[in-house]
């Protein structure tokens, strides 16, 4: 029997649970602080035996996730690092940054044949918790691994054989270049996202229109400004250098365009618009990453009573799951006035399969 040891079963610990409870020959133990957390992992099933005991969980284990956020990482690899973990024992973690706690692990002395494989999945959702935990979090994500250049490769294979149980995709680089990455495709935006709602929210002080007209496409492209203040806080301090040095980069940009409104150049400004749009063009749209994708569409109805439950029995009678309806008062770029969420893209393209052969004027911007 594999023991797998997961500390921290929230949405991405358990959903790694999940992946690989009720598989043949293998044993998922859950670990928390929290006697109650310790009871609602056993209460839904995510794991098949949970503990407050941090020994406990790690005695014996073939497999460790630490799944715990990225400023505890390092003092649980410490606290590992003092245990009689079982030889050929494989520590992993997820964490979003990789270098500090590949330099973490390298200072340790573990016990005989213990191994650190950092990783990261790259997959995420809006919602938190071991109760948003999925066994298909990882479907079609990438899921990074980066093992050090004095890493067995037996040792990274029986890793990455345990995670295609995720239905990831696995991916192997260094973690210097992991960390420049997703500074890059998610920290960076998330600040930019953070600051410029700020930036709206300074203006709205002395007028509330600003507030009030922003609805729909604003609030669409600034939604990760909402994400865990104290987890972010922890992710951009351990990716500073990286950040700083983008951070630089963005400004020199932003620097550029102001010359272009400066000097009027419309040129110049449909040459970004372009550049961009080809770019984000050859950006697959079926990868899962860190940021979490919407499944959105508009639907142009008339105002009229009874026309949400209309479309809600509609979708409802092609088995079609609704995560979310809101009506938009006022959107500036697109011409829907109601907005359909989905949770998946599956039900999202029925759905405007369903609208469209019953009439609807149905918009997609993905």
């Amino acid at each position: 029997m594999i023991k797998i040891a997961v500390y921290g079963v929230g949405l991405i610990g358990g959903s790694l649970a999940l992946c690989f409870k009720g598989r043949s020959g293998l044993y998922v133990v859950g670990h928390s602080d929290n006697p109650q957390s310790v009871e609602k992992y056993l209460r839904r099933g995510v794991v098949d035996h949970a503990t407050t005991s941090f020994a406990e969980a790690a005695q014996d284990a073939d497999f460790i996730f630490l799944c715990v956020p990225v400023s505890r990482i390092e003092p649980y690899l410490r606290r590992l690092a003092e245990l009689p973990l079982k030889p050929g024992c494989i520590i992993t973690d997820v964490g979003s940054t990789k270098q500090s706690v590949a330099a973490c692990a390298r200072q340790l002395r573990f016990a005989s044949g213990v191994h650190f494989i950092g990783g990261h999945p790259m997959a995420g959702s809006e919602r938190s918790g071991v109760e948003a935990a999925t066994a298909d979090l990882f479907e079609n994500a990438f899921y990074v691994l980066t093992p050090e250049r004095t890493t067995p490769p037996e040792v990274y294979r029986r890793l990455s054989d345990l995670l295609e149980y995720t239905r990831a995709k696995i991916v192997s680089i260094d973690a210097e270049l992991h960390d420049d990455i997703v500074g890059a495709i998610s920290h960076l935006p998330h600040i930019i996202a953070v600051e410029l709602v700020n930036l709206v929210a300074e203006h709205n002080r002395s007028n509330d229109l600003y507030q009030r007209l922003a609805a729909g496409g604003f609030r669409d492209i600034t939604r990760i400004a909402s994400s865990d203040p104290l987890l972010w806080r922890d992710i951009l301090l351990n990716n500073r250098e990286v950040l700083l040095r983008l951070l630089e980069q963005w400004n020199g940009q932003i620097a550029e365009f102001i010359a272009l409104l400066k000097n009027g150049d419309g040129d110049g400004i449909v040459s970004r618009f372009r550049s961009a749009n080809a770019f984000r063009s050859q950006i697959p749209e079926r990868t899962k990453g860190m940021i979490a994708p919407q499944f959105d569409i508009y639907v142009d109805v008339p105002d009229h009573p009874g026309i949400i439950g209309q479309i809600a029995t509609l979708l409802g009678k092609r088995n079609i799951n609704l995560s979310n309806i809101q009506i938009i008062e006022s959107r500036e770029d697109v011409p829907g006035v109601l907005r359909l969420s989905f949770r998946n893209a599956a039900d999202m393209e029925s759905a405007m399969d369903a609208l469209e052969q019953n009439g609807y004027n149905v918009q997609s911007y993905r």
